[in-house]
């Protein structure tokens, strides 16, 4: 598969998968008016940061080379 294919496809992957992230981290988060404020900045921090290590197989797969030995 091309480069450039490869490309295309992570980005639908990624921005799928961050609209359904940014709709958890918000529907999550109108519940934390009820929690201690302690939780805030964790959950704040961990949803802000931690989109990244699922989308990380991803990024790998549509950054490698391709292998051209001939």
């Amino acid at each position: 598969m091309t480069h450039a294919k490869r490309r295309i496809i992570a980005s639908l992957i990624v921005t799928g998968f961050l609209v359904f992230w940014i709709w958890a981290a918000a529907s999550l988060g109108s519940y934390l008016v009820t929690w201690p404020k302690w939780i805030q900045p964790v959950f704040f921090i961990t949803a802000g940061l931690g989109w990244a290590l699922p989308l990380r197989p991803v990024f790998l797969w549509m950054n490698k080379t391709e292998n051209t030995d001939s």
